[in-house]
């Protein structure tokens, strides 16, 4: 990932990303796109017509990517559903158009799967990287990597 470049790359992704909360299947594709950007495990993207919105709210939070643009956050549906699982990019920037509301999980927040093998999560509570064992570090996340 040190060779992913700055501003990042988008690239089409046809392994087999399933994303699951339980026994819930919230995703599940061969379409996706990751996000390739220097020092940080990819980012995988999942189309809208291929997520079940059903088991899906917005919830409240709001950043700005300098790439990408401003996100919105997605938690699972139901009362007292706070806490954001993923997120997306409503209006992305020029370079970004082709994840215009596409979503990002949380490996962290809820299970993702590459080719069946379980996603672990990029370290540090903001970033959203999927980390499996053919990606190799250091990346930014972890204590004393802020400033990278």
């Amino acid at each position: 990932m040190w060779d992913y470049p700055r501003p990042p790359a988008l690239a089409d992704f046809d392994s087999l990303i399933e994303v699951k909360a339980g026994d819930k299947l919230l995703a599940r594709t061969r379409r996706s796109k990751r996000v390739l950007e220097t020092a940080s495990p990819p980012t995988v993207y999942i189309p809208p017509d291929e997520i079940d919105f059903e088991c899906l709210q917005r919830v409240d939070g709001a950043s700005i990517c300098e790439w990408k643009g401003a996100a919105t956050y997605w938690g699972l549906a139901g009362a007292g559903a706070r806490q954001p699982i993923g997120w997306s990019y409503p209006a992305p920037r020029p370079a970004f158009l082709p994840i215009r509301d596409w979503l990002c999980f949380y490996p962290g927040r809820v299970e993702c799967y590459i080719d069946g093998e379980r996603v672990r999560p990029q370290e540090g509570g903001f970033y959203g990287g999927w980390v499996t064992d053919n990606i190799v570090g250091p990346w930014k996340g972890p204590p004393g990597t802020g400033h990278w």
